[in-house]
């Protein structure tokens, strides 16, 4: 969001310069006013242009910013057999989910499936790889549910050696060996 304020200043900028060079330059007054309606129609026009474009997904065969991320998590999508494979992405380092527009893949598009059923089943998240990367001898973009965490290491005995079970000891003689006892 913070880069549309940006990108519309410099398009405001823009049209102005180019409404100062219509204004001193020697034509006749007509064009002048001519060439002011026209940088005061495309100032709103572009403005309204950039909003309506927030809410639209994004080619992944566009992205220029992010194009070098390897990786992203997988927020959400939606399979339009035949049409597109829409994903929603939390970008590494970028604080708001962004959406994208994968063409259509049937097996891009079983590896999703694949993926989102596998990790709702370990209970992770999915994951994408290579989605950015372009031109030939680019890697496939693949989908892949996250690995489970590994078990956190055990703790040891509160008293620092190996229990020892004596299964032959008396039960009065058998302290602090983890006997039945207890």
């Amino acid at each position: 969001m913070s880069e549309l304020f940006g990108l519309f200043a410099a398009a405001l900028g823009l049209a102005a310069a180019l409404a100062a060079v219509s204004i001193w330059a020697p034509r006749v007054l007509w064009l002048k006013v001519g060439a002011l309606t026209i940088t005061a129609l495309f100032v709103p026009a572009v403005y309204v242009a950039m909003v309506e474009l927030l809410s639209r997904p994004k080619p992944v065969a566009l992205e220029r910013i992010d194009a070098a991320l390897a990786e992203a998590t997988v927020l959400g999508a939606d399979l339009r057999e035949e049409e597109a494979i829409f994903v929603w992405l939390r970008l590494p380092g970028v604080e708001e989910p962004r959406a994208y527009v994968l063409p259509w893949d049937q097996g891009l598009a079983e590896q999703l499936h694949g993926a989102q059923r596998e990790a709702r089943e370990r209970g992770t998240e999915v994951h994408a790889r290579n989605l950015f990367r372009t031109g030939e001898g680019r890697e496939r973009p693949m989908f892949y549910a996250q690995p489970q965490p590994a078990s956190p290491p055990k703790q040891p005995s509160p008293r620092g050696g190996p229990l020892v079970f004596d299964s032959g000891a008396p039960r009065s003689t058998a302290q602090g060996s983890g006997s039945a006892a207890r």
